[in-house]
């Protein structure tokens, strides 16, 4: 795809730009339109490439904290339009960002530690999420972004859709609905070319069957979920709605910092133990968050904003996690897995305290001050414990960029 030059994260603005160049230069193959709008009036925008009725369907911006997949998402819709043979028979359609709202709110385009990270955070509680909000909301309470995906969906009824995702610190990991033999080894392939682990035991993924390392196949439905406290279930999420078109999705994980720690195999000597640890830390860390909000006491506009919303519902969580990892065995003994869990552990509190602080600094200075200290101190053990290490960004946009192509190419030949 080219030398490899730092780049850095485009905002949804640069995206539109970017992709309605492309269709004014070749008005006969490129057409770039809205096709919904978010709660706050803003618009959703699809571009599509070629006009074969087989299609794949790449979605970037579903979380606001992963912004890598913007990145993606443009590099592979130059490259669609450039090289014939990617057309060949097969339409792409980008979904230049899925919740432009969370885009919005979102504000570290190019974060230069951890701590930079968080004290730009947002990501919105997951009845506000597109992609999950049809696992936790019903039908008639779909927030718009939610019912403009699976309209996409419902139109050009994908052979495969690729949503484009990411995670702060850790590995890449693959997560599809159903299998498609053929893309472990080049995924491992890329990352390791690119330095970057492969996320061998993801907490996304516990207890689902791997079709090699790092790439998950999500289970049956009556398989049983890793943490039963949570209500979210990725099957009943827009990521199945290909399925009724005979398609699939992948969702492709990439890493803003990575860690070698994410992709040890080898037995954890007391998993048990570690997960009783880890559930302590949880709950201890959720508690002084708790506590700063208790005591500031925010204007009701202020708790029911978006900010605040968001990070009362991942503490609404903490109790049941914590205790689904001391009463449920864990799905998996590596070292691997027990890290990924770690992360997961951390991130919960840490991004409730970054947008508590975001949403009280400019009405509680005492309470932003103590929360800002919270993200000071857990954004730093967070990056020691693991080791962090910068992943440049045209590196992240590389190896998504390759697993998508694979994806693509190997999902079509399974649906011949």
């Amino acid at each position: 795809m080219g030398p490899l030059v730092e780049l850095r994260y485009p905002t949804v603005g640069e995206l539109v730009s970017a992709a309605r160049a492309l269709a004014d230069a070749s008005p006969g193959l490129c057409v770039l339109r809205q096709v919904g709008v978010s709660r706050a009036g803003r618009p959703l925008h699809l571009l599509s490439v070629g006009h074969a009725r087989r299609a794949v369907l790449v979605v970037a911006g579903a979380h606001a904290n992963e912004p890598a997949g913007g990145g993606t998402l443009l590099a592979l819709a130059r490259r669609t339009v450039r090289e014939r043979e990617l057309r060949d028979g097969t339409s792409w359609h980008f979904l230049l960002c899925a919740d432009p709202d969370g885009a919005s709110l979102h504000v570290t385009p190019a974060p230069r530690s951890l701590y930079d990270y968080h004290l730009g955070f947002f990501r919105p509680a997951g009845p506000d999420q597109p992609e999950w909000a049809p696992s936790v909301l019903p039908p008639d309470r779909l927030p718009p972004e939610t019912r403009a995906l699976t309209g996409v969906i419902d139109e050009v009824r994908p052979y495969l859709q690729v949503s484009l995702h990411g995670t702060d610190l850790g590995g890449s990991w693959v997560q599809l609905t159903r299998d498609v033999p053929g893309l472990a080894e080049p995924f491992a392939k890329s990352a390791a070319q690119l330095h970057i682990p492969v996320e061998t035991g993801a907490s996304d993924a516990a207890g689902w069957p791997a079709s090699g390392p790092g790439v998950h196949v999500m289970p049956a439905p009556e398989a049983a979920p890793a943490y039963p406290s949570l209500t979210d279930d990725a099957r009943h999420s827009t990521w199945y709605h290909a399925h009724r078109y005979g398609g699939l999705t992948a969702v492709i994980e990439v890493p803003m910092w990575a860690s070698d720690l994410v992709d040890d195999p080898a037995p954890h000597p007391d998993p048990d133990a570690a997960m009783r640890r880890l559930a302590d830390r949880l709950l201890r860390d959720a508690g002084e968050v708790r506590r700063v909000l208790e005591e500031a006491r925010p204007r009701h506009e202020e708790a029911d904003g978006p900010l605040l919303r968001a990070a009362a519902w991942g503490l609404e969580l903490v109790p049941g996690l914590a205790a689904d990892l001391v009463r449920v065995p864990p799905a998996d003994g590596t070292r691997a897995y027990v890290g990924s869990v770690d992360a997961f552990a951390r991130r919960v509190p840490l991004r409730a305290a970054a947008m508590s602080w975001r949403a009280l600094r400019g009405s509680d200075a005492g309470a932003a001050a103590r929360l800002e200290a919270l993200v000071a101190r857990w954004s730093a053990a967070f990056a020691g414990r693991f080791r962090a290490r910068w992943v440049p960004v045209d590196h992240q946009v590389e190896h998504q960029s390759r697993t998508v192509l694979v994806a693509a190419r190997q999902a079509r030949e399974q649906a011949r």
